[in-house]
């Protein structure tokens, strides 16, 4: 499995990157460092999964994933953001995003949240 991931802090980049690498058959294939980078690679590389961030530069994740969404709507879209907001959450399954997690709690859900868009299916917190 190959996997975008896109946020505009090197370092929440990187941190991704190795808990990703940690799951098993998934390799990250691309990064971008804001919402406009992140639209071209997913578009020139096709991957399997795309992880963006809401807040960042040039264009929005939500932005992102709607024009994402426009050539490659099967593409499993989790989004990872400090933002720990019902409305963008809301907002981000509208566009069909498949997934929703809170950076803080990354540590406990990504890998749940990777496995769960990965077989089709959702991963949105229940309460905020």
């Amino acid at each position: 499995m190959r996997v975008l991931v896109a946020d505009d802090q090197p370092g929440i980049r990187k941190r991704i990157c190795l808990t990703l690498a940690s799951i098993i058959a998934l390799e990250v294939c691309e990064e971008a460092a804001d919402g406009q980078e992140a639209v071209e690679k997913a578009e020139e590389s096709n991957p399997d999964l795309i992880i963006l961030d809401v807040t960042m530069p040039v264009m929005n994740g939500l932005d992102a994933a709607r024009k994402i969404r426009g050539f490659s709507p099967k593409t499993p879209i989790l989004i990872l953001t400090m933002h720990k907001s019902r409305q963008l959450m809301e907002e981000a399954r509208k566009i069909g995003v498949r997934g929703y997690v809170v950076k803080a709690e990354a540590g406990q859900s990504l890998s749940s949240a990777v496995s769960a868009v990965m077989q089709s299916q959702t991963f949105f917190p229940t309460e905020f």
